[in-house]
């Protein structure tokens, strides 16, 4: 029980000085990586909670079952995955909740006989915490490669000799030489970069998912504030029982 109790400290205490640590960011002007945002959850494209079908844009839920014990088993459990935008006034990012740890959502809790249903919502319109690694997909920071893109336009251009050779075949003596299949690599440079530029001039897609380095990704509808007092409240509770495992544990060797 202390061991627990250590290891549950030292994580909600993790939690609430990352919360603490970092500095709330715009989305418009976010750097990529670990940030902290707040916004207001999208209200369009709503998925509905299998137990209430609910309008949301998250959802846990769990169902259990008395057995003759009168104690309740688990016998069904959810969680959806569906992405949503947070808008907080300069900009719309997309959220991916897999993995996330969802704090304060609204619960219920159903009983009918001998099945108990507990389900948890993040719904569309409120205000959302999140922190969480953000990245932008596309535009400036799109990963191109000039060289492979080049090589696929001239294998597309292959695949029709007749094109191929009406375009590039000067001398017209039915061969592309040296020469002309330089010509060719050249347009196709010309052309794939101009390619390039439209698409890193196109604006990108802000996107916060759980991070690669195992890091603490969080959603809340609870402002950081709360969030992280309810973080210190739990790493007092469980130092509290801890130092009770402990002191246990000595009188036992005491005595």
């Amino acid at each position: 029980i202390g061991g627990v109790a250590l290891l549950a400290w030292g994580a909600a205490l993790r939690r609430a000085r990352a919360i603490a640590n970092i500095a709330t960011s715009r989305i418009a002007s976010a750097s990529q990586g670990y940030v902290e945002l707040e916004g207001r959850a999208s209200i369009s494209e709503l998925i509905y909670s299998p137990l209430s079908n609910t309008p949301c844009i998250w959802y846990r839920y769990r169902v259990y079952e008395r057995d003759r014990d009168k104690d309740w088993n688990e016998i069904e459990r959810g969680t959806s995955s569906a992405t949503f935008d947070l808008n907080d006034g300069s900009g719309t990012c997309t959220v991916d909740p897999d993995h996330a740890e969802v704090v304060g959502a609204e619960s219920t809790t159903r009983e009918n006989g001998n099945t108990k249903e507990v389900e948890e919502l993040l719904h569309g319109g409120r205000s959302l915490y999140v922190l969480g690694e953000f990245n932008t997909v596309g535009g400036a920071n799109s990963a191109l490669s000039l060289r492979d893109d080049v090589n696929a336009l001239l294998a597309r251009w292959k695949q029709d000799q007749t094109e191929l050779h009406r375009r590039f075949d000067l001398n017209r003596d039915g061969e592309i030489d040296l020469q002309e299949w330089e010509l060719a690599r050249r347009l196709a440079t010309r052309t794939v970069e101009q390619e390039h530029r439209a698409i890193r001039a196109q604006p990108g897609v802000h996107v916060v998912r759980a991070p690669q380095d195992g890091r603490v990704f969080l959603l809340s509808p609870l402002p950081p504030q709360r969030l992280r007092q309810r973080y210190l409240l739990w790493s007092v509770l469980h130092l509290a029982v801890c130092f009770g495992a402990a002191m246990v544990v000595s009188s036992l060797l005491l005595f």
